[in-house]
């Protein structure tokens, strides 16, 4: 496994369009693997793989929900405290996902993205909607999703289309966006 790295904008290997996924072997397995352990190390939710440069389409998401049963870590007698809650990992993975019957009804949500950094904005997405997808071994599920998952997935199906959460944004409001992160990365 590895860590790979995050593309950013505005890197144009963002705007492609990925290609389905025809072969389930273990390649697709050490992909996912490395997408997972990027996105972690990143303290995101989702990634799509093409965030790592590869445009295929596959999809990993962890809302990682907070564990209400679970104890907050003990401190180590090293002097170390740990004071984030722990949280269930909930591992997802979408291989060739598609959206099926979006709803009308929209939600709005503030949402960003690791390959837009320190950036978040409003965007609005149908509150639910149906995935269908393969996993690893090739198999097809169908699901309806809402809440956070809904948005999510929606989020994350935009990059394997090469578009961006602020793709969605009024041209002002994504003009300010990248300023904003271009005066982040001098000042970084």
């Amino acid at each position: 496994m590895a860590i790979r790295e995050i593309l950013e904008v505005p890197d144009p290997v963002l705007k492609q369009v990925s290609a389905p996924v025809e072969t389930f072997d273990d390649a697709l397995k050490t992909l996912v693997d490395d997408m997972f352990e990027t996105m972690y190390d990143a303290n995101g939710i989702g990634l799509a793989a093409i965030q790592i440069g590869v445009p295929q389409r596959v999809l990993v998401i962890d809302l990682q929900p907070e564990d209400p049963d679970a104890e907050p870590e003990p401190c180590n007698h090293d002097g170390h405290h740990h004071h984030h809650q722990p949280t269930k990992k909930e591992p997802r993975v979408f291989i060739n996902p598609e959206i099926l019957d979006p709803a009308e009804e929209q939600t709005t949500y503030q949402e960003g993205c690791l390959s837009v950094p320190d950036i978040y904005a409003d965007v609005d997405r149908p509150k639910t909607c149906r995935v269908r997808w393969h996993d690893l071994d090739g198999n097809v599920h169908e699901e309806p999703m809402d809440g956070l998952m809904a948005i999510c997935i929606q989020h994350e199906m935009d990059h394997l289309n090469g578009v961006l959460f602020i793709d969605h944004l009024s041209r002002l409001k994504r003009n300010m966006a990248l300023k904003k992160l271009e005066k982040a990365r001098k000042a970084a």
